[in-house]
This record gives C-alpha cells, sequence and structure tokens, in this order.
C-alpha cells in the first residue's frame, strides 16, 4: 500500500505506511536533531536527555513506562545519532494509542530529576567506558574526530567525562523546548495502521505544541588528520576516510555503490585482497557517510599488529585501484546488492517506519523505493569512478587503535 503523508497545522509531520498481512506495527517520533547541534561545552547532551527521558514521564516512573508497554507484549527503545534522535516503539496494531500515548509523554512531560540525573551520569560514564575500551568502537569516533576536527559534527555522542558532569536538569529542559519543535519532528507509524486513528492521536498529542524550529546546526567541512590510540590489543583497528557527499548530493548513489565494489562484501577489492589472498585480516569493509552538507568514504580493517602496517597501506592501494579500473562486472554486482539491500531491509514495520521518517526528514518528502532504485540504476562505471576518485583526492582522516603503525616493508 501506498505511504502517505499530513502536516499538522503547527507542522509537525505525520506519515503512514499500512503493511498488509501483518498484524504488528512501529510507531515512532523523530527529531531532526542530534549530537551536532549540541551547544559548545554540553557534548553528549542530546544522549543524556533520551536516557533521562526513561528515567519518569507522564504520570508513570520509570518502572510504570516498562511494565505498560511490556504488559502490552511490546517495545520501547532510543536512540540518538549525530543529526536526528528517534523515539520508537513496537506493538500489536490494537495498541497504537498506548504506543503514541508513551512516545508522548517522554517527549513532552519527561520528570527530568535533578537526583535521577545524578545517578544517570554514573549509568552514562559507564556505557562511555564500556566503549572506550573497545577498541573496534572507539576508532570510529576518532576517525569521525579527525575528520571534523573541532567541529560539533566531530564530537563523540557520549560526550566526555566534563560534559556529562556538566548537564544540569535546567540543560536537559532547555534542550527539549528549543530543540523538539514540530517542523522539525516526524511521527511515523507502518504495519497494521489505522491512518484515521493515528492523525487523531497526533492531533491530540502534539496538537498543541507551538509552531516552530529547532536551531540550525553549524555547517561542517572535512578536514582530515590522524590519531593514534598505541593501547596494546591484540588486533590493531585501522580506518581512514576521505571527504564524501551530503545525502542530497547528486553523486550520492555514485559514491555507495564505488564503496560496495571497494569493500561491500565478500566479492568486494578489499575482502578478496586483504583478507583472502594475503590473509592479513579478518574483518575489513568499506562505507559512505552522508549528512546535510558532507559525508566521508570510509574503510576499516582489524589485523594483528605485526600485520598492520602491510594491510594499512594495501587498503590505500586498492582504493585508489578501485577508483582507476572499476568494471561494469563490479558495478552491477554492487547494485544487485544495494537494491537488494534496500528491498529485503524494508520487509518488516521497523524498517518501514524507520525508512519513511528519515525520507522525509533527509528529503522532505516520501521518497518510493523504485524511485531510490532507478537513481542507484542510472550509475555508471565513470559516474562511480570519478566519485570514488573526487573522494580520493582530498584529504585523509586517519585513526589507529592498538599499537604503533609500522609501515611496511
Amino acid at each position: 500500500m501506498t505511504a502517505r503523508l499530513h502536516r499538522l497545522g503547527n507542522g509537525l509531520t505525520v506519515a503512514v505506511e499500512p503493511v498488509p498481512g501483518v498484524e504488528t506495527l512501529a510507531v515512532g517520533l523523530y527529531a531532526d536533531v542530534g549530537a551536532r547541534h549540541e551547544p559548545a561545552g554540553l557534548a553528549g547532551l542530546a544522549h543524556m536527555v533520551e536516557h533521562m527521558v526513561f528515567k519518569g514521564a507522564g504520570n508513570r516512573d520509570a518502572r510504570a513506562i516498562a511494565e505498560d508497554i511490556e504488559d502490552a507484549g511490546g517495545s520501547i527503545n532510543a536512540w540518538t545519532a549525530r543529526d536526528h534522535t528517534v523515539f520508537n516503539a513496537r506493538m500489536l496494531a490494537d495498541d497504537l494509542a498506548l504506543g503514541v500515548e508513551l512516545i508522548a509523554d517522554l517527549v513532552r512531560t519527561p520528570h527530568l530529576d535533578a537526583a535521577e540525573l545524578d545517578r544517570e551520569r554514573q549509568v552514562v560514564l559507564s556505557e562511555l567506558g564500556e566503549s572506550r575500551d573497545a577498541p573496534d568502537d572507539i576508532v570510529f569516533d576518532h576517525l569521525q574526530a579527525q575528520a571534523y576536527a573541532g567541529q560539533p559534527l566531530g564530537t563523540p555522542v557520549l560526550g566526555d567525562e566534563a560534559s556529562i558532569a556538566a548537564f544540569t536538569d535546567a540543560d536537559l529542559r532547555d534542550w527539549i523546548a528549543t530543540r523538539y519543535r514540530p517542523g522539525g519532528l516526524v511521527l511515523a507509524a507502518a504495519g497494521k495502521v489505522d491512518e484515521d486513528a493515528l492523525l487523531k492521536l497526533a492531533e491530540a498529542r502534539f496538537g498543541d505544541l507551538a509552531p516552530g524550529h529547532a536551531p540550525a546546526a553549524s555547517a561542517a567541512a572535512f578536514t582530515g588528520g590522524a590519531h593514534h590510540d598505541r593501547r596494546r590489543f591484540d588486533q590493531m583497528q585501522l580506518a581512514i576516510a576521505h571527504p564524501g557527499v551530503g545525502y542530497r548530493d547528486p553523486a550520492v548513489h555514485a559514491l555507495s555503490l564505488f564503496a560496495q565494489v571497494a569493500g561491500g562484501g565478500m566479492s568486494s577489492r578489499l575482502f578478496q585482497q586483504v583478507r583472502e589472498e594475503r590473509g592479513l585480516a579478518y574483518s575489513i569493509y568499506a562505507w559512505s557517510q552522508s549528512y546535510a552538507e558532507t559525508g566521508m568514504l570510509g574503510v576499516h580493517c582489524a589485523a594483528a599488529r605485526d600485520a598492520a602496517g602491510e594491510a594499512f597501506a594495501l587498503m590505500q592501494r586498492v582504493l585508489a585501484e578501485t577508483a582507476e579500473g572499476l568494471t561494469q562486472a563490479e558495478l552491477d554486482r554492487a547494485k544487485a546488492q544495494s537494491r537488494a539491500g534496500l528491498l529485503m531491509g524494508l520487509e518488516g514495520p521497523s524498517a518501514r517506519c524507520d525508512h519513511l521518517a528519515r525520507q522525509i526528514q533527509v528529503h522532505g518528502r516520501i521518497v518510493p523505493p523504485a524511485e531510490t532504485v532507478a537513481a542507484i540504476d542510472a550509475v555508471t562505471v565513470d559516474t562511480a569512478r570519478a566519485a570514488g576518485s573526487a573522494a580520493l583526492a582530498g584529504n585523509a582522516a586517519i585513526a589507529t587503535v592498538g599499537g604503533t603503525l609500522r609501515k611496511a616493508a
């Protein structure tokens, strides 16, 4: 069935995609603000807000929030990204009203108790410590920091010890009041969902919000740089990135397919040369990441310390060779993988809900999957090579964790 878009009088967007043959639904509130929108000195604030709203909201404490959704057999969750925040519930179709009520309470009437904030700081500090103890996790924070040095887009989503200690309950309230504005909110639902019921619930729970938009994030620019975390682990984590493109750039699909050819699967050049032919690593892959005005082309590899220098040199060489010699057969394979990945990923209500909302946030409209597939199919060998070459011509951001990177002999 066709997805449909509505807007309330205050500017809040409501999107619905009924899915035949299912008995469940997913509903989520998507805010177009995330870690990159945080004030100076308060890195991690968006993530802390996401934590704190679950400590009590509306007429429920933390236990009641958990029990009420689980009594109905559902689940509720949230996550913070660098450019958006999501509050999402999954449930049986008859419990749509409960899901919307809980989500509305979380973002509109959270308790944000100061004593709870002090306790939750310890939880987030524990999460931060766990991340720093995971080399295959922290290497990406290091890479992001080098790619966007000195900019909000380069700060960790979790923040750091100093910023986490600085948060006050007033900071949390100000974030919600100024950032969760209806002009930047999408209430989306997919699955066995009644469109009229969703619209009535949206109006009842969000219709009285004053119109407005959150302050815009400062523009970001790829800088490049290097960070080497020399703590010793069994393996070294290696990551390199070059400047990519924003998600509205005409080259976005060409660069994504270039990354797929270079390191998107077992048949990719990086996997075959670094792992299969040379045995230098167990895990290696490439990806492209886009934001509104910028992006990156990246490669990550985990290798034994004595093989890391050779693996790193080979990663760079394979990227350059792919930009020079990407073939039609490789591009066709990458297109097939991308089409299948898109369509397979849309087979569940949660994935459909997320895709629906993010398309609206990124493009301002519902983009049918067929349109995306057509854009993928339109990429040529020349445009894929050009997108890769343009990325590789820019500065590199490099991050390593696990020892000292030595040059290959």
